[in-house]
């Protein structure tokens, strides 16, 4: 069945409105939802996310774990590293020892400004590899071992 409302290179021109929109507004730093995307161009949700596709490839946004696109923009600098590597990070920031009380994934979340479930995944991931312990159902985590960082030649 043919797309006779949404020709090939629908996506493209979804994508060049708002690269023009990001550039005209330089406090932009949240990409419009998908909802609003399609609403606004009014086209379907697979132009849309074809359209989020190419602001990726371009390095105009990238997805922010556990919320909206972000926008990047040229010269700014921010920590692209994976959660899990970010949250370990606390860990040689603050002077944490083992056995000392780690912040709650609420704490995390605010602090990182994703959401919970987001962080919740990412404590996991230090959990399994044995620098987290403890967490859950009203228990406090803790620093079961200080992560080593690797070297980069």
């Amino acid at each position: 069945m043919s797309q006779q409302a949404s020709p090939r290179g629908t996506f493209v021109k979804v994508a060049d409105a708002v690269k023009a929109r990001i550039a005209a507004d330089l406090n932009m730093t949240e990409l419009p939802s998908l909802a609003e995307v399609m609403r606004d161009h009014k086209v379907s949700r697979g132009v849309a996310l074809r359209a989020f596709g190419v602001l990726r490839q371009d390095g105009v946004a990238e997805p922010a774990p556990g919320g909206r696109w972000r926008v990047v923009r040229a010269g700014a600098g921010g920590d692209r590293r994976p959660l899990d590597q970010r949250i370990a990070d606390i860990i040689t920031a603050e002077g944490l020892e083992a056995g000392e009380a780690f912040p709650s994934a609420s704490v995390l979340a605010d602090r990182f400004g994703v959401s919970r479930p987001t962080v919740t995944k990412a404590l996991e991931k230090l959990e399994t590899a044995g620098v987290l312990a403890g967490g859950g159902q009203g228990r406090v985590r803790t620093v079961r071992a200080v992560p080593m960082r690797e070297e980069r030649s």
